[in-house]
Order: C-alpha cells, then sequence, then structure tokens
C-alpha cells in the first residue's frame, strides 16, 4: 500500500502519521521526491482502514500495491534513485561506463588495463578476484590478492573498482572495495543478498541465466529490505534457444526495469554474447535502449587470458566502442 502526501505537509504532521502507521506493526519507506512524499507501508496492510486514511486532510490518496516487490517498486519511489560511488553517479540520466578484464590476473595485466580503459572514458574498473567458474579445474581467482591488485590500480588510476562477492564470509576481504557485485548465479543466494543489504556499500546486482523480470526484482528487494537502497540492475543476458551465441541480450528489460522500479539498469553485452565481435552492436544497442550504464569487458591480451578472453575486447577496440556510444547517447538525448 502507498499513501502520497499532500504538498506542503509539515514535517510535524508526517511525522505524525508515519508514527501512527508504525503502531500497527507496519515498515515505512519514505520517499521525498521533488513534488510529493509517498509513504510506502511494508507488512500485513489487510486491516488498514484505506478510508480513515484517505480522509485525512495531509493525505492525496492511498492506493494498494499488488506486485510483491515493495522497496525497489516505482510505485514505493516515483523518482529515479541515483547510486553513487564516489563522485561518480549511476541513474537518473547518469551514464556509466564500467569496464576491465573478467579476471584479474597479474599487477601489470590490472593496472595496464585501468589506465586504457580510463584514458578511454571509462568511470569504473572491474575485475574478478574470485571467480565462480562451471568447472572446477578452471582458474578460480586470485582471491584476496586479486582485491589486493585491484586497490593498486585504483591508487594508480582514482576509478572506483567493481569486483564480484561469492560468500557473505568473505565480506571483510571486500571492505575497501566501492562497488560489490552479484554474478548471475548468486542472484538467488538469499542468505548472500540479506548480509549485502545490511552493508552500505552499492550492489551490482547480476540477472540469473534462467531468472524472470519480478526474481530479479525480488532478490533487489530482499537487499532493500535488509536496509541498502544502493542497487544497481544488471541485463547481462538469458539461457534461451539461442545456438550461435553465449546467452540472448534481453533488451526489452532494460524499459520494463524502468517501467516496475526507481533503480538503475546496466546492459553487460560481453557476457551476454561471449564473441568480442558481438559486443559492440550489443553495446549500442543497450545505450540506444535507455540503459543506465554499460558494463565490458576489457583485456589487453585477449588470446592468453585465463578467463572469458573470447568475449573480451582489446583496449583499442574499447576505445572506439566509447566514442560510437557517446554518438548514440547523445542521439538519444536529443531524440
Amino acid at each position: 500500500m502507498i499513501v502520497v502526501m499532500k504538498s506542503n505537509v509539515s514535517r510535524e504532521k508526517q511525522e505524525g502519521l508515519i508514527d501512527w502507521l508504525k503502531s500497527m506493526g507496519l515498515g515505512i519507506h519514505v520517499s521525498n521526491g521533488e513534488y510529493q512524499t509517498v509513504l510506502g507501508l511494508i507488512g500485513d496492510t489487510s486491516k488498514v482502514d484505506m478510508e480513515l486514511i484517505e480522509s485525512l486532510d495531509i493525505v492525496d490518496s492511498v492506493k494498494r500495491v499488488s506486485e510483491t516487490f515493495k522497496c525497489c517498486n516505482r510505485k514505493f519511489h516515483p523518482d529515479d534513485t541515483v547510486v553513487q560511488v564516489g563522485s561518480v553517479k549511476i541513474g537518473g540520466g547518469n551514464f556509466c561506463m564500467i569496464a576491465g578484464p573478467c579476471s584479474v590476473e597479474s599487477e601489470e595485466q590490472i593496472v595496464e588495463v585501468a589506465k586504457a580503459v580510463k584514458a578511454a572514458g571509462a568511470h569504473m574498473l572491474r575485475g574478478g578476484a574470485f571467480k565462480p567458474r562451471t568447472s572446477p579445474y578452471d582458474f578460480q581467482g586470485l582471491k584476496d590478492r586479486g582485491i589486493e591488485l585491484l586497490k593498486l590500480a585504483r591508487a594508480e588510476t582514482g576509478l572506483p573498482i567493481v569486483t564480484e562477492i561469492m560468500a557473505a564470509s568473505d565480506l571483510p576481504l571486500f571492505e575497501d572495495v566501492d562497488v560489490l557485485q552479484v554474478g548471475a548465479r548468486n542472484m538467488q543466494n538469499f542468505d548472500l543478498l540479506k548480509e549485502l543489504g545490511r552493508t552500505n556499500k552499492p550492489v551490482l546486482l547480476k540477472r540469473g541465466l534462467a531468472n524472470t523480470l519480478k526474481e530479479l526484482l525480488m532478490s533487489a528487494e530482499y537487499i532493500m529490505a535488509s536496509g541498502n537502497e544502493n542497487v544497481i540492475l544488471c541485463e547481462r543476458g538469458i539461457r534461451t534457444f539461442s545456438d550461435y551465441m553465449r546467452n540472448t541480450l534481453d533488451l526489452s528489460a532494460v524499459p520494463m526495469l524502468h517501467e516496475l522500479s526507481h533503480l538503475p539498469v546496466i546492459v553487460d553485452p560481453s557476457h551476454a554474447t561471449g564473441i568480442s565481435r558481438m559486443v559492440p552492436p550489443m553495446a549500442l544497442a543497450g545505450a540506444a535502449c535507455g540503459a543506465d550504464g554499460l558494463i565490458i569487458e576489457v583485456h589487453n591480451d585477449p588470446l592468453h587470458a585465463l578467463c572469458d578472453g573470447a568475449q573480451s575486447l582489446r583496449p583499442e577496440e574499447y576505445a572506439a566502442l566509447s566514442k560510437k556510444i557517446s554518438a548514440v547517447r547523445a542521439a538519444v538525448l536529443e531524440g
């Protein structure tokens, strides 16, 4: 249920209404927009007298929300959420470019790539320290050493770092990481999501390989219901009948997620396609369909990469793509 307040309601009266609603055992999510304040009522609202609340002189309207996701619902929070990472903003018209290798392999590699993607316009550096792999015999990442190398690259370039966390028990190792990424395989690791909800760090939440948009939003709800509202959604492709690419990039998810939720939405064309030459056209399509950013894999030597070299762009390819993305963004904004 949502309660839309009238404009120019005093803080004292608003707090009085909130306290009264809380006395019914409800949680209250407050969204202070530019033109109105919306109170989201969380919990068992079946016994709440809608007509009584609507009759109050400080209330404009009362509506029931049928969707099971509440905190991330656009109805609860009409204005776009802007997630801020240092000086970088994602959402609300702010477009963010995240780039870097699939996995951190050495200090020389990650620093070289970080400098290259920054020069090409990237706002944040991605790199896997802990790597979930289909085969137990594949490279699993440098783990805590990888995080230390990411921090060195951040010190060299000033780029905030994004890296994947696989287990809540590893959280102490991620204390100095700027954005915690939840990979597709962990999208419904609810214990992990609840622990991330108790942190104040931005979380980049990737859609699972075979998950619906509602399931993605319910996973975001786990994080937000635990107290952390800094969530970035990521469309990274789903499994379909496609037999030529790694996954199918569901670009229709971007405008639909924007319609359903106030959270920023970014696109990962690298994992979606699995083929480097497919990344540029899908990245441009992601920018054109209204994504709030792109996360793209870049490696200085893809042929010898320890992980996902086939889908990684070379630094010079990323630089060329970055210019085209800027052009597409300009065209979209003009339109």
